[in-house]
């Protein structure tokens, strides 16, 4: 059965805005090889990927977060995201800088957020949760209460599971790491040896290193 997330999985696949590279990998900035790279903003640019992700996307948060008063979205990379999900909710929308502006008002959330709203955070990408958790502590320190955070793609490494389980948030994502390699191996887009070699990666990605004997 083709579901949302198996679909979003082939749709980011094929247009290039996830990467499968195990026999060059790619370097994340926290110094990790990987031989994955989600770029999900290219979807911006495919109008039938764009649609299907802003459909998704409020979906999955009305029916997860029916009590959602306003959506946040982490910046950079999910501004865009956030935003197309509150044009198809009809809900207020705001974004939270990764740092307080630096002039004018120094705000560190653009937008109107009241005090008392439920609000789902949106985030791109979650890998360690690190900048998903800050942006969710700047909502609550603005009085509103984050109700859980929408993903387009989660590693869901244990360490996020654990940060996210200690903070007591709720996380949901379109996509995630098991569904994209189930996809890509399905339609060839990766042969066994490469699933094989991402398998491994997950395993431990911070120590991982390509087997140069296997490719």
């Amino acid at each position: 059965m083709n579901t949302p997330d198996k679909l979003l999985a082939e749709k980011l696949l094929h247009i290039s805005a996830i990467k499968l590279q195990p026999n060059s990998p790619f370097v994340w900035s926290s110094g990790w090889n990987s031989p994955i790279y989600n770029d999900n903003r290219k979807a911006l640019s495919y109008p039938d990927v764009r649609n299907f992700i802003k459909i998704e996307l409020a979906r999955l948060i009305l029916e997860t977060f029916p009590d959602v008063e306003a959506i946040a979205s982490v910046a950079n990379g999910a501004i865009a995201f956030g935003l197309l999900a509150a044009d198809a909710t009809g809900l207020p929308f705001a974004y939270v800088r990764n740092t307080p502006k630096d002039h004018g008002l120094e705000n560190t959330i653009e937008g109107n957020l009241k005090p008392g709203w439920k609000v789902v955070v949106v985030e791109d990408l979650i890998s360690t949760g690190g900048n998903a958790l800050r942006a969710v502590e700047a909502v609550s320190n603005a009085g509103c209460e984050v109700i859980g955070m929408a993903a387009l793609f989660d590693y869901e490494f244990p360490m996020a599971v654990k940060r996210f389980r200690e903070a007591n948030l709720n996380i949901v994502s379109l996509c995630n790491y098991n569904t994209l390699l189930e996809v890509a191996e399905k339609i060839r887009f990766i042969d066994n040896q490469e699933a094989e070699a991402i398998r491994d990666w997950r395993k431990n990605p911070g120590a991982w290193v390509p087997d140069s004997n296997v490719f």
